[in-house]
Parts: structure tokens; C-alpha cells; sequence
């Protein structure tokens, strides 16, 4: 069974769930830098961060901060 890769996914993805999950999950190193907790992956309906590179399965983003984002 091959993959099929669609374009145009519309959803949400932060790293900003302040201890509100049962799971472990990593800290936006842009929001550790700044001392915040404002920058998000993916806003449903707004934006992508500048540094978001995508996801790897199951639930992993791949984040290319401080650098240019190569995958522009």
C-alpha cells in the first residue's frame, strides 16, 4: 500500500499545552528563547510559523529554529 500526500491540511499545531496532557512534549525552542509561550506551529485558518518543516509519524514536528527554514 503506497502513501499519498495531500496538500492544503488546515489544522492546528502548537507545542504550547502547558502541562494540560498526559504526554511528554518538547518546548517550542523559539518560545524558550523568548521566555514566552505565544508562537505556535500552525494557526487553523492563520498562518504557518516561519520555522515549521513539517511532522514525522506519528506526532513529531520538525522545526528548522534559529536558521532559515530549507524547506521554503
Amino acid at each position: 500500500m503506497g502513501l499519498t500526500r495531500l496538500v492544503g491540511a488546515n489544522i492546528d499545531i502548537d507545542l504550547t499545552s502547558r502541562g494540560r496532557i498526559s504526554w511528554k512534549q518538547d518546548v517550542c525552542p523559539w518560545n524558550e528563547k523568548e521566555g514566552a509561550d505565544l508562537h505556535q506551529c500552525a494557526i487553523k485558518d492563520t498562518s504557518l510559523c516561519a520555522y515549521f518543516c513539517g511532522l514525522e509519524y506519528p506526532d513529531t514536528v520538525v522545526c528548522c529554529y534559529p536558521d532559515d527554514n530549507p524547506c521554503k
